[in-house]
């Protein structure tokens, strides 16, 4: 019996000494047993940008990370006090990938201000051909300045027209296409989900009453007539936006709408430009026109949008509207560079070692007065200075002039003048000024420091 136990121990050793020895060793295992494909990554940094990318060049993956420090100032108000401060305006952490030469996927999450918020979360198929599917939460393409990264954008805020009638992101789908000559795009959308209280809002309205999501439905063409040199070109766009009632709003507000923006300042929390809720909301038309053209180190934009808001019960339907025009110039032969298959502004090239200094000016105007519904307009004038570093940091210097009219009261609650008798009021009916007075109107200085990396 000692001897055969001695043969059976013996021939046990001798297996598996000669499996160790013949096991092939390139396996890899997945955290769920599976035998996965090894595929060896190069890294590298590329301005500034950390990537891995297959030798076949058919998978890549990089982050962007993005932090933008603000601080701002007001001062010359004629009736209400603003709060100076500083802010983090931006922390952003993203993962994008190349997952092969058709498929792209990215998620991006906001902890600006120490809020937790959901950005782009969507996946891409490329079909080489020139047409893209995308399906996910990600930017409409409703507006040129509104899809155009905030990493490259010429201003610290986006204009008040474009923020209060333009949509940003929601879930939905959309197919682009790139020509030689134009770019088109079609899609629909749904929810706009940011953050858990929208979400919550969207499955209450669900469980609690059975309504549809809503949709909206896009359409947009791009003329890009002439820049194959990539140091000049011209872009003509048009977009048409249909929406129907959302379910991201409190249950008990359903089937209204509502336009609101803050006044070119994410510091400055008053809201002057408000409709409040805008009862009987059937459905909305938005339309944008964009004209935009560069010329080595110039960029000129300007885009003009309007929104009719439909209201049942035979109630009028409200035109409220909106337009920008900017210009910008890097001093030091730099040249403003166009991505044509996303038909907006990147990141421009420097034209010195150590960077480039550009120098920007814009006239922004939006209005939410129409018949009963009197949400306020205003104006506003920016000069920017923006200076790029050699490195993916820049500093930002915006000077503005914003000028609100008298119905600017943000629903009731800021001083939009003075009475008869001398008092502040908050009723743009009782405002004694003379017409085309009234309303707060102030200066504001703001700078930011920015690194993407």
């Amino acid at each position: 019996m000692r001897a055969l136990l001695l043969s059976v121990m013996f021939c046990l050793s001798v297996n598996i000494t000669f499996s160790q020895e013949n096991q092939d060793t390139s396996l890899r295992l997945d955290q769920y047993g599976k035998v996965v494909k090894r595929v060896p990554l190069s890294t590298e940094s590329r301005n500034g940008i950390l990537v891995f990318e297959s030798k076949d060049q058919e998978y890549k993956l990089w982050f962007d990370f993005r932090l933008n420090i603000d601080g701002q100032v007001f001062f010359n108000e004629s009736y209400n006090d603003i709060g100076n401060g500083a802010s983090l305006r931006r922390a952003r952490l993203a993962v994008k990938a190349d997952v092969s030469k058709y498929w792209y996927g990215e998620l991006d999450l906001s902890f600006n201000n120490a809020k937790l918020e959901l950005k782009d979360a969507y996946v891409s198929y490329d079909f080489q051909n020139g047409l893209v599917a995308s399906l996910g939460n990600f930017k409409q393409r409703f507006s040129m300045c509104r899809t155009e990264s905030s990493r490259y954008v010429k201003f610290m805020e986006r204009p008040m027209g474009i923020n209060a009638l333009s949509p940003n992101r929601s879930i939905g789908f959309d197919m682009t296409y790139e020509a030689k000559r134009f770019y088109a795009v079609g899609g629909i959308f749904f929810q706009e989900i940011e953050d858990a209280e929208k979400a919550v809002f969207v499955e209450d309205n669900n469980k609690d009453f059975g309504r549809d999501q809503g949709t909206d439905l896009l359409a947009k063409l791009v003329l890009q007539p002439f820049g194959d040199n990539k140091k000049q070109g011209l872009h003509l766009g048009y977009t048409f936006l249909y929406r129907t009632p959302k379910t991201e709003v409190a249950p008990g507000e359903y089937g209204y709408t509502r336009y609101s923006t803050r006044s070119l300042s994410n510091i400055n929390r008053k809201k002057f430009l408000d409709t409040d809720l805008i009862a009987d909301f059937d459905h909305a038309v938005n339309t944008n026109i964009e004209i935009a053209a560069y010329h080595k180190g110039l960029n000129i934009v300007s885009e003009i949008l309007n929104s009719r808001t439909y209201r049942k019960n035979n109630k009028e339907s409200l035109d409220f509207g909106g337009f920008y025009v900017q210009a910008a110039y890097l001093l030091f032969g730099g040249n403003q560079v166009y991505n044509k298959s996303e038909a907006e502004f990147t990141q421009p090239n420097r034209g010195k070692s150590w960077g480039d200094i550009e120098l920007a000016l814009r006239y922004d105007y939006a209005t939410l007065n129409d018949k009963d519904v009197l949400g306020g307009s205003a104006e506003g004038i920016t000069a920017g200075i923006n200076f790029y570093t050699a490195k993916n940091v820049k500093f930002m210097l915006n000077y503005s002039i914003i000028n609100h009219d008298r119905y600017a009261s943000g629903k009731g609650k800021i001083f939009v003048g003075k009475d008869i008798a001398g008092a502040l009021t908050k009723d743009p009916k009782s405002v004694a000024n003379a017409n085309g007075e009234g309303g707060e109107d102030y200066h504001q200085l703001g700078v930011r420091c920015e690194i993407a990396f």
